[in-house]
């Protein structure tokens, strides 16, 4: 189970974003302990308020818990891990809030602390985190006997490709898949000794090296589209230096795109969009299954919600029921058998809130079950989108490489000649 938390303020803007309906298929506050509110907004001004009589600004401990893809975890074991979590941390007993999402067919879970204790009026120390919450991570690998990523066993081993929210979103406006990026800018790195060779590599894959702000090294695909080099690659900038040099002569950013914009033709971008445009029709078509099937299962899940509280309701008065008043009921306490019926009920409820909990994680497994189909067909779509793409791009590439936009026809015979026209 993948760990990740940060210690935040901004409570307001944590809750909006953790009950978002529209960027999950499924949302469910859990839990709230140690809150009078009923709901996150409310619970996280209380967090705020008590902090204003510390100098505390990061009052939220905020901690995300994402199993492997095709795992079933239960609502319990991720209780379990929690609670594991904040022995660890040394949060036991903070007022908290757990939300569960699902999101693409994966489930995951999301605990936020208090970190004010209320007593002290002081801040608990989160000193080490991310390293106790690695050795829990690998911990529950182990026990649940799931594949460990290589990151998690030896750090210096970690996936190149793993990118930033930042990262991520930048390349999901271009239409392309960030790991797709990365990767590629990467083996275009590991390809060359010099800038020279590098640049050349770039423009292999459709893409060109430029100066950036402050001196430092930026890459621009052939949209014009800016990433930072380092970045792309984690590397510092000083070691990118040390193979490029200070790039002084390079071009910058507006000039770059200018050349691109002088090289890339009606008919080439025309390409670029029938993919896209392909691509969106099928990804829509997939997407409105996907709609309709969240929208039935929510239905589902909210109908079962119903049926749960209608038996709770109707068990708790027959329960009630047993327990005699007045004189009678003062005879039984005498006798003891008052207690008798009281532990019977206790009992009685626990079974019933295990029965509606096994239920409800039947409900979520089955609709799993099903929700991982459709899953299957979307990154069947989007891996042979990638693969268009990248034929595309190294084609508009060597396009880009050889053409001089002295020779305007030229150009257009080579833009014939290349067949970069996908098939249908």
């Amino acid at each position: 189970m993948i760990l990740k938390a940060s210690q935040r303020g901004g409570g307001q803007d944590l809750a909006v974003h953790l009950m978002r309906m529209d960027d999950n298929e499924h949302v469910k506050l859990h839990e709230l302990r140690g809150f009078a509110s009923d709901n996150l907004k409310g619970a996280f001004k209380e967090a705020e308020a008590i902090s204003q009589g510390t100098k505390c600004q990061q009052y939220l401990f905020s901690l995300s818990l994402s199993p492997p893809e095709d795992a079933r975890v239960s609502v319990e074991d991720f209780e379990n891990t929690i609670g594991r979590i904040e022995d660890r941390l040394g949060l036991k007993d903070q007022p908290r809030a757990i939300v569960f999402h699902e999101k693409e067919g994966r489930r995951h879970a999301h605990c936020v602390w208090s970190r004010i204790d209320a007593d002290t009026m002081t801040a608990k120390q989160m000193s080490f985190y991310k390293t106790k919450l690695m050795s829990v991570s690998r911990d529950l690998y182990l026990e649940h006997g799931w594949k460990m990523p290589r990151g998690l066993e030896n750090a210096a081993e970690r996936n190149p490709t793993n990118f930033t929210l930042a990262e991520w979103q930048q390349a999901k406006r271009q239409g392309m898949d960030p790991r797709w990026l990365k990767t590629a800018l990467q083996d275009c790195w590991k390809r060359s000794d010099n800038q020279t060779s590098f640049e050349g590599a770039l423009q292999d894959r459709g893409f060109f090296l430029a100066k950036g702000d402050k001196r430092g090294f930026v890459v621009l695909d052939h949209q014009g589209e800016v990433y930072s080099l380092p970045k792309m690659l984690d590397l510092k900038t000083k070691e990118v230096r040390g193979r490029l040099g200070d790039g002084d002569k390079l071009k910058s950013v507006d000039q770059t795109k200018a050349v691109i914009g002088e090289r890339m033709t009606s008919s080439i971008r025309r390409h670029v969009d029938e993919s896209r445009q392909e691509f969106q029709r099928r990804a829509t078509a997939i997407a409105q299954k996907k709609a309709e099937m969240t929208e039935a299962h929510r239905k589902a899940r909210a109908d079962a919600e119903g049926r749960q509280a209608v038996q709770w309701e109707a068990e708790t008065r027959e329960r009630a029921a047993r327990l005699p008043t007045g004189l009678r009921g003062l005879w039984h306490r005498i006798t003891g058998q008052y207690q008798e019926v009281r532990l019977s009920n206790e009992l009685e409820a626990k079974d019933t809130a295990l029965r509606h909990s096994q239920e409800r994680q039947q409900l979520i497994d089955a609709q799993r079950n099903e929700r991982a189909v459709l899953q299957f067909d979307f990154k069947q779509l989007r891996s042979a989108q990638a693969k268009q793409l990248l034929e595309l791009r190294e084609d508009v590439g060597r396009y880009l490489k050889f053409t001089r936009p002295k020779d305007q026809s030229q150009t257009l015979a080579r833009d014939v000649s290349l067949g970069l026209r996908l098939e249908r």
